[in-house]
């Protein structure tokens, strides 16, 4: 009863984080929108907070896209049985970031010096999407 407390509580603090980093999210483009439409030349540094704040959500979501697969590998490991597992999910989830990852990966440009950069951009949800379908396999 205790563990299912601190996972509620859990899940109602990551819900309110998750809303307030879109409001911020939000009225940040909304700014940005504001600042381009009056031909008004914007900083680096809101340009820096932007692409930082996606970084930032990018980074989150790979830590939770990850860690939600640690609660069925855990479940299996203690019951030594897959039983009750839906395969299907499991497949479709890995056809899905397997699709995913190889997007990003076949989009990366063909110069060399712009290959880092975009390397660079793309990286959490490319260890979001690799990274899971790697802990899939261990499901399956």
């Amino acid at each position: 009863v205790l563990g299912s407390k601190s996972l509620k509580s859990f899940c109602i603090t990551w819900i309110v984080v998750c809303i307030a980093l879109c409001v911020i999210l939000l009225c940040q483009l909304l700014l940005r929108n504001q600042d381009q439409s009056t031909v008004m030349e914007r900083s680096n540094n809101s340009l820096d907070m932007i692409e930082m704040s996606g970084f930032i959500c990018g980074y989150i979501s790979c830590v939770f896209y990850l860690g939600s697969r640690f609660p069925q590998l855990y479940k299996n490991f203690r019951r030594k049985s897959t039983e009750g597992t839906s395969y299907l999910l499991f497949a479709l989830a890995m056809m899905g970031n397997c699709t995913y990852g190889l997007s990003l990966v076949l989009k990366m440009p063909t110069t060399e010096s712009f290959r880092a950069l975009y390397f660079i951009h793309h990286l959490p949800w490319l260890i979001g999407s690799f990274g899971v379908l790697f802990l899939d396999g261990f499901v399956s």
